[in-house]
């Protein structure tokens, strides 16, 4: 690496006293944070009055991510208040070599013979979930997303055996875990530690969370060491029926690979882990299925595209996981909703040491951010960035992203269950077409806000199971992508 320049970084215009670029932020998250593109590659933002380095050159984010990453460490202020609810998982545990061992031993969890070994059971759940939804009532469709995706994620982890009151409590926990998990990223780190009710409520919504992943654990544990006593007899009778071991393998889960580890994690990393996985399955995952159905009332053809492909690849019978791999127009659907709505949309580093970035001064301790968002905006690389358009995800055009699609991160800290995610996304979004012949936004045109996640304000939905029920009253044009006024910024945990 070069010796540090010493050229200074443009500093963004708007900047106010005590708070800097807190108010732009806070109102205009996703706007602001685009019109950095303009003014360098590396601009110098104000969070209150701690500065930070907000890369726009997708050239350079690969700097920090893959070519320079040993000097840009996981961290920042917000990874910081992050840890106290997720500890050391995964997406927060500092560089070194506690990562790695940990990322090693996950690894085999989230390969592809893993993920599909459980797939056919993640189908059967996510289809009687769909399934069980009421004809023709509005629903949060957001709310719907996360619950889904929540379920199928479940089964996944902990198997398809894992209890139903276990089921049923996480489902009721996650969504108030995860509001009290943005509150505490916003606010400044003196008031979380205040005995506030909400506070208090947040720590014991989080200690009964690791209590369930407890029981979870150690039901799968039992049913683990039962496996193992009977697997003399279970051997024999695989010999004579091969599908007696498949449908064993879907009710397991990914977690009993921690579980059967030759270097266990103690209890608390298990715990660490889950929640880690828990969290960044559901919030990423729902969101952008929320905005691939909203997109899909807005563009029928697209919808008689995935329709069509559904149909030439199952015909009438049950949708299996062996099918997803036929789904290329699918994929391109979901890739360009995850391009367009983020799913994360501000991401930090902390530079170790004083840094030459692309010609500028990075000093030590700083704050290095980088946004999938902007550079899945960016009109170089994207023509027409707000338009929604599937094709530009064909074979001949993918080229052209020159490294700017990053909602999975890049290098060593890059996501690790992009596998598990894609897998996940297109067996739900399969079954919400193949339950439902027709659905209609029946909310006001959605807004975009910058949480964790870009999440829509409100997003409501009916549901029909009469072809083309919906396509007489649905307004194409009921959507903008415009943010709104009441965002707020939280950077995501990737």
């Amino acid at each position: 690496m070069n010796a540090p320049a010493t050229s200074p970084t443009r500093s963004a215009p708007g900047g106010l006293p005590l708070i800097g670029h807190g108010l732009q932020l806070a109102r205009n998250p996703l706007p602001f944070i685009s019109s950095l593109r303009d003014h360098g590659s590396v601009v110098r933002i104000r969070i209150g009055p701690t500065p930070a380095y907000v890369v726009t050159d997708p050239a350079l984010t690969r700097k920090v991510l893959v070519t320079d990453a040993a000097h840009f460490a996981k961290g920042g202020k917000i990874i910081d208040a992050l840890r106290v609810f997720f500890g050391d998982g995964l997406a927060t545990i500092a560089d070194g070599d506690a990562h790695l061992r940990n990322r090693r031993l996950m690894q085999p969890m989230f390969n592809k013979a893993h993920i599909a070994d459980r797939g056919d059971a993640m189908i059967e759940q996510v289809a009687a979930t769909v399934g069980a939804w009421p004809e023709g009532q509005p629903r949060e469709v957001y709310e719907d997303m996360n619950e889904v995706t929540l379920g199928a994620f479940l089964v996944a982890l902990f198997g398809a055996d894992l209890p139903e009151h276990l089921a049923g409590e996480f489902t009721a926990l996650m969504p108030e875990i995860m509001k009290g998990t943005i509150r505490q990223t916003i606010l400044p780190p003196w008031v979380t530690r205040l005995p506030l009710p909400a506070n208090r409520a947040h720590a014991q919504r989080v200690a009964r969370l690791r209590a369930l992943i407890d029981q979870a654990i150690d039901h799968r544990a039992s049913r683990a060491a039962g496996a193992s006593s009977d697997a003399g007899a279970t051997a024999a009778s695989d010999a004579g029926c091969p599908h007696a071991a498949a449908a064993r393998e879907q009710r397991t889960g990914l977690f009993d690979t921690l579980l059967t580890a030759e270097t266990p994690l103690t209890r608390q990393q298990l715990q660490d882990e889950a929640i880690t996985l828990l969290t960044g399955a559901i919030e990423t995952t729902g969101t952008t299925l929320a905005w691939t159905l909203c997109e899909i009332t807005r563009h029928p053809h697209v919808e008689q595209r995935l329709r069509d492909e559904l149909a030439t690849v199952c015909a009438d019978r049950p949708l299996t996981y062996g099918d997803i791999e036929h789904l290329p127009y699918a994929r391109r659907v979901l890739q360009e909703a995850i391009r367009k709505y983020g799913p994360a949309w501000l991401v930090t580093r902390t530079a170790t040491r004083d840094l030459d970035l692309g010609g500028h001064l990075v000093p030590e301790g700083a704050d290095v951010v980088w946004s999938p968002y902007l550079h899945q905006h960016d009109p170089d690389v994207f023509s027409d960035p707000d338009t929604f358009d599937p094709d530009r995800w064909t074979a001949e055009n993918v080229a052209a992203t020159r490294g700017s699609f990053l909602a999975f991160g890049d290098g060593r800290r890059k996501c690790i269950g992009e596998n598990f995610a894609w897998a996940e996304l297109q067996i739900i979004l399969a079954t919400v077409l193949r339950t439902w012949p027709s659905f209609r936004l029946t909310s006001p045109a959605p807004r975009p806000q910058a949480v964790v996640t870009v999440k829509p304000d409100r997003m409501t939905m009916e549901f029909h199971r009469e072809p083309g029920a919906t396509l007489r009253t649905s307004d194409p044009s009921r959507i903008t992508t415009e943010p709104g006024p009441d965002t707020e910024p939280s950077p995501p945990t990737g």
